[in-house]
Parts: C-alpha cells; sequence; structure tokens
C-alpha cells in the first residue's frame, strides 16, 4: 500500500457521530453537538432550482470548470462582498472544497515539501498534505493566548522547501477570525498562502475578510455547505492565480470531469436570492451561540474563546480529562451526546471539547442538561 495514504489518520469526529449513529439504530436517543454541519434546509430558491434543471435535463457534464453562469455568479459575489475582482476564468468548481484542497496539495507540493498548518486546526489539511508526499509543518498555537493565530511562528518556520501555509478565517475549531491586520502581513509572506474562507456569511463579530483584498496571488477556497446549508450537494470552488488555472482545469478533467450540475445550478440560485435565508440562519446561530456560551461556563466547561463566527465553540475540559477521544466517548455512551474530541484537531486541542450549535435550540438546552447530570458524577 502507499504509504503516504496508510499513514493518514482517522477523522475523529466522523468516529463520535457513526458510533451515535449506531446508537441511534439502537433505539437510543442522541443529540448531535459534534457534526460541523447545518441544521437548516437547502434555501428555497436553491431547491427551486434544483427541480427545474432536473426537468430541463440539465443532467449533463459542465465545462470542467464549472458551469460559466456558476463562475460569473461567485465572480460577481466576491465583487460584492470584498469589493475585489476575480475574472469567472480563475475559478474552479469542485465536488465540495475537499477536491479542491487534495489538488492544490498534489499541484504545490513534491516529496519531503512543506505546508504549515496551525495545531490545533482543522482535522483533515495535514492528510491532504501527506497524500501529496509532503510534510505538514505545525505552527502550535497556545491555549493560554485563546488560540490565537501567531504570525511569528509561521515566519519563523518558512523554509526554502515551504510550498504553502493554509489559514482558516472563521477558524475551525475555535471560531475566531483572522485581524485585517493580520491577513496582510500575510499576504506579503513568501510562499502561497491558501484560505479557506467556508465560514464566511455565519459571523457574529467583528467583519471576516478575503484574502483577496490584500492579494491577487492567493488561493481561496469556498463552497455551499455551511453559508448555503447545502452540505449533500457537495458543491466547493477554488479562485486560484491564472497561472495555476490551466493546470487545475486538467486535473479536474482527470479527477472528477466536472461538478454535479444539478448542483452547479441550484449554486447559481443560492447566490442571486438566498442571502435572506442565510441571515435568517446567522441570527439563528447567534442565538443559540449566546446561550452555549454561557451554560457551558455554568456546567464547568468554560469556552477557551468567544467564537466570532462559524457554529462551533472549543471547551476547556482539562478539569475533566487529559484524554479528550475517551471522555468523548464517554459522553456519548452515558450522556448521549455527541461531541467532538479535541485531539481531532491536533495535540494542542488535547483537553478540549468542540461543541457545534448547528442544531435546535431546543436539542442544546437538553444536551447541556444531560452533559451537566453526566459530569456531576464523572469520575476521573
Amino acid at each position: 500500500m502507499n504509504k503516504n495514504i496508510e499513514n493518514l489518520t482517522p477523522f475523529l469526529v466522523m468516529d463520535v457521530l457513526e458510533r451515535a449513529n449506531t446508537l441511534q439504530r439502537e433505539g437510543i436517543d442522541i443529540i448531535h453537538l459534534e457534526v460541523g454541519e447545518p441544521d437548516f434546509d437547502i434555501p428555497a430558491c436553491a431547491l427551486k432550482a434544483a427541480k427545474e434543471a432536473y426537468n430541463e435535463g440539465f443532467t449533463h457534464y459542465t465545462h470542467s470548470q464549472g458551469d460559466f453562469g456558476l463562475r460569473e455568479e461567485i465572480a460577481r459575489f466576491y465583487r460584492n462582498e470584498y469589493g475585489v475582482t476575480v475574472s469567472p476564468e480563475q475559478i474552479i468548481v469542485t465536488s465540495g472544497t475537499s477536491p479542491a484542497l487534495l489538488m492544490l496539495m498534489l499541484m504545490l507540493c513534491e516529496p519531503d515539501s512543506e505546508v504549515i498548518i496551525t495545531n490545533p486546526g482543522y482535522a483533515c489539511y495535514h492528510n491532504f498534505i501527506e497524500a501529496a508526499g509532503a510534510r505538514p509543518v505545525l505552527v502550535e498555537l497556545d491555549k493560554s493566548n485563546k488560540f490565537r493565530f501567531d504570525i511569528k511562528k509561521v515566519k519563523a518556520v518558512i523554509t526554502p522547501k515551504t510550498r504553502a501555509l493554509f489559514i482558516n478565517s472563521p477558524m475551525n475549531p475555535t471560531g475566531a477570525l483572522l485581524p485585517e491586520e493580520t491577513l496582510k502581513e500575510i499576504a506579503r509572506l513568501p510562499i502561497p498562502v491558501i484560505s479557506d474562507e467556508i465560514y464566511h456569511g455565519l459571523v457574529y463579530e467583528g467583519t471576516a475578510h478575503s484574502i483577496l483584498e490584500f492579494t491577487d496571488q492567493a488561493f481561496v477556497l469556498n463552497g455551499f455547505s455551511k453559508r448555503y446549508a447545502m452540505t449533500g450537494a457537495r458543491l466547493g470552488y477554488v479562485i486560484a492565480p491564472q497561472a495555476y488555472v490551466r493546470t487545475l482545469q486538467i486535473m479536474s478533467q482527470n479527477f472528477s470531469i466536472c461538478a454535479p450540475s444539478v448542483a452547479q445550478k441550484a449554486g447559481i440560485a443560492a447566490l442571486r436570492e438566498g442571502e435572506p435565508e442565510v441571515e435568517q440562519m446567522r441570527k439563528i446561530y447567534d442565538e443559540r451561540r449566546r446561550y452555549m456560551m454561557k451554560r457551558l461556563a455554568e456546567i464547568g466547561l468554560p469556552p477557551i474563546a468567544e467564537p466570532q463566527g462559524a457554529f462551533y465553540i472549543f471547551t476547556d475540559a482539562s478539569a475533566f480529562t487529559k484524554d479528550s477521544y475517551r471522555f468523548a466517548f464517554e459522553i456519548l455512551e452515558k450522556a448521549h451526546v455527541g461531541v467532538t474530541p479535541g485531539v481531532d484537531f491536533g495535540s494542542q486541542g488535547e483537553g478540549c471539547i468542540r461543541f457545534s450549535y448547528a442544531n435546535s435550540l431546543e436539542n442544546i438546552k437538553e444536551g447541556l442538561e444531560r452533559i451537566e447530570s453526566f459530569l456531576k458524577t464523572y469520575k476521573k
């Protein structure tokens, strides 16, 4: 077996989710606070467009970079949202952002090259890097500093082998936003920057800036799963500097041919008409966020920082455990609530637990009551 693939690590939140689903099949009532999936339905406009696409026979291959109408809408969106000019020719539409991540790593990396990521950070980044034969270089963020991004530490690990830096704002797992001044510093780094902007639109404090406001040489990852609650549609995209587009297009032609055609029509509708529903979702998420922040502190799992965006709260569970994986499964098996072990996001996340508020306020209240009861009798 290819050692690069053999060495991939599990996505631990999926371990939790899959065990939770098994318990549900056995008749146990499980409350899901682990998975990062919106609990809202696809916007009505996108649903209508998808049905029309099927009825009109729009079920064939599109351009390998994506339907031109969708790429025009994405370019318009970035112009209106961030004031930046993006050509539709710079956009490659993919089946979610994960294929885009893999293509970028395969394109930018070779054996023994390096890619910088934060620890903690999104759980899957290092697996994409290692699948490409490269080595993830971890910048350790400090819990005492609320896991804030540290540009000085990033600069200190840049070498001639560095091929890229991943940034994620709002960040998974903390929900933190990168400040404008930090993004400006990142844009001046002498390495390619890959900016994961998938949680833009779900921001409650401050403003989410695109890296493209500060440089036109970065790669942007974005999609429809989080902002538009279209996870199953599998629709994402990468915006790339023009010099890299042909290579990415060739990879798309060979690896996937194109993203799902019907989903692309739904994406056009979401971008044109879906913002009122996004704003309604954002308000509901914010209500849940505020409740959960207060309640988690009360039950002994204090949030490490107030999340400014996304739909996660990263909490300090060190008073109860040094093994977040085992602790998460104990909560699942005994309290019947799914939560994500902090170690899923790197060694610096050990002793932490991530909660998702992509569930109803009613379920959140019940889930935290169950956990409170569990913690009152918990023995290390």
